[in-house]
C-alpha cells in the first residue's frame, strides 16, 4: 500500500480500528474520473463493497451515484450520497419495489416474472425511474465459484433463451455483472459475448450497465482499453454506459489495526489478537483469502513464525500463518493491509467481540480522526 504512513497510523489509532487513508481515496477517485472524462461513462459506487457514508461527500464530487442491492442500501445512498441511485436485487418483495421506486433512478429486475408482476407499480413512475433487466451472458471469467455470477445454475441474470417471446415494453437498459477483482481483459471478452447474445436488443435501449468487479485503480489495469470499449458501445449503440465498481473505489485505501492480546503454544506459537477473521475479515474464511500484513512474511521466511487468530470462541477463527523478524508480545500492533472494502460492510458482533472503530487518516495534516466507536448498546440493540 504505497503512500500510506502505516507506522504513524499504528501510533495514533485505537485498536481495533479500520482506518481509511483519504489521500489514497482521492488517488483512486482521480483515476476513475479520468476514465469518466475520457470515455463519457458514468461510474457509480457499489455500496455492497464500501458503504462508509462519512466519506460519501468526498466520493460524490467525482462519481455519479451509487448502486444498491436493498432498500436500506438505496436509502443510505439517497440520503448521504445525494446523486443517482441504481437498485438491483435477485428478487424483490412488493414493499421493496414501492419503496425503491421513490428513491431510485434505475430499478433493475432479475427475471421477467418480477418485471411483469410489478409492472403496474413501475409503469406509474416511467419517465422518472428507468427500468432495466439483468442478463446472464453465460460466459464465466470467475476463478472462485462462490463469487462467479455466471457459474452453472447461477440465480443472477436472465439467460438469452429466456428472452424469446418476451415483451421488453418499458425496459430501457440491460445490466450484466460477471467479474470479481479482475483486470480489463475479462471484461473485453465478456462484452464481446454480451454483444453477440444480446446485441439485437440494444437499439431499443437507452443505457447499458457493465456491472462491477473492475479493478480499474489496480496497477496494470488497461485503462486505455477500457476507455476504447466504452466509447465503442456508446458510439455503436447510442447508449449511456454505466460501471459500478466498489473495490476500485476503496482498494488500497484502508488498514485494520489490531493488537496482540496473548501468545500461546500448541505445537507452534499462536498470537491471539483483538481482531477476528469471523467478525472483522469474513472473506478470509469464505474465499479463503490471505490479507497482507505490514512487516509480515510467509511462514518460515523470517525467524519467528506465528499463527494469528481471533479471540472468539469459534475454533476456526484463524487469520493465517505469518513470520516476523522480531518476536510478538502482548501489546504489539499489527496492520492488516487493504482492509477498506468488503470488511466494514460484512462485520458481525458474534460473541460480543468489540467492533473496530472507524477512522480516517489525512496524510496532508497527519490527523487521525475517529468517526465512530461502538459500545455495548450497539451489540445489544441487534437483538431483542
Amino acid at each position: 500500500m504505497t503512500g500510506i504512513d502505516i507506522d504513524k497510523i499504528l501510533r495514533l489509532a485505537p485498536s481495533p480500528a479500520y482506518v481509511v487513508d483519504l489521500g489514497r481515496l482521492r488517488h483512486n477517485l482521480a483515476i476513475l474520473d479520468d476514465v469518466q472524462q475520457r470515455s463519457g461513462a458514468r461510474i457509480l459506487l457499489a455500496m455492497k463493497a464500501f458503504s462508509m457514508w462519512s466519506v460519501f461527500p468526498l466520493i460524490s464530487r467525482t462519481l455519479q451515484g451509487v448502486c444498491a442491492s436493498s432498500p436500506w442500501e438505496a436509502r443510505l445512498g439517497h440520503e448521504e450520497f445525494g446523486r443517482e441511485v441504481h437498485s438491483f436485487a435477485a428478487a424483490f418483495k412488493e414493499s421493496d419495489v414501492v419503496e425503491l421506486l421513490q428513491i431510485s433512478n434505475h430499478l433493475v429486475f432479475n427475471s421477467f416474472n418480477q418485471l411483469e408482476r410489478f409492472r403496474p407499480l413501475w409503469e406509474k413512475e416511467q419517465g422518472r425511474v428507468s427500468i432495466g433487466l439483468r442478463v446472464n451472458p453465460e460466459h464465466s471469467e470467475g476463478h472462485t465459484e462462490m463469487y462467479d455470477p455466471c457459474a452453472p445454475h447461477s440465480r443472477l441474470g436472465i439467460p438469452r433463451r429466456e428472452f424469446d417471446g418476451r415483451s421488453l415494453k418499458g425496459v430501457e437498459g440491460l445490466h450484466f455483472h460477471t467479474l470479481c477483482e479482475q483486470l480489463f481483459e475479462p471484461l473485453a471478452r465478456t462484452a464481446t459475448v454480451f454483444e453477440e447474445r444480446f446485441g439485437e436488443f440494444m437499439p431499443q435501449m437507452k443505457w447499458i450497465n457493465f456491472g462491477g468487479g473492475h479493478h480499474i485503480t489496480r496497477e496494470g489495469y488497461d485503462i486505455d482499453g477500457l476507455v476504447k470499449l466504452i466509447r465503442y458501445f456508446k458510439d455503436k449503440h447510442d447508449v449511456e454506459v454505466y460501471l459500478e465498481p466498489g473495490e476500485a473505489v476503496a482498494i488500497g485505501t484502508g488498514v485494520l489495526v489490531g493488537e496482540v492480546l496473548d501468545v500461546v503454544n500448541n505445537g507452534m506459537d499462536i498470537a491471539i489478537l483483538d481482531v477476528s477473521a469471523t467478525c472483522h475479515m469474513p472473506d478470509i474464511l469464505e474465499m479463503p483469502y490471505r490479507p497482507g500484513i505490514k512487516s509480515g512474511f510467509d511462514p518460515g521466511e523470517k525467524a519467528h513464525t506465528y499463527r494469528l487468530a481471533g479471540a472468539s470462541c469459534l475454533a476456526g477463527d484463524v487469520i493465517g500463518d505469518w513470520s516476523f523478524a522480531q518476536p510478538l508480545h502482548p501489546g504489539d500492533r499489527l496492520a492488516f493491509l487493504d482492509m477498506a472494502h468488503y470488511t466494514m460492510v460484512k462485520t458481525t458482533t458474534f460473541n460480543g467481540i468489540q467492533h473496530p472503530h472507524i477512522c480516517t487518516f489525512e496524510p496532508e495534516t497527519g490527523e487521525l480522526k475517529v468517526l465512530r466507536s461502538f459500545g455495548y448498546e450497539d451489540f445489544k440493540q441487534r437483538l431483542s
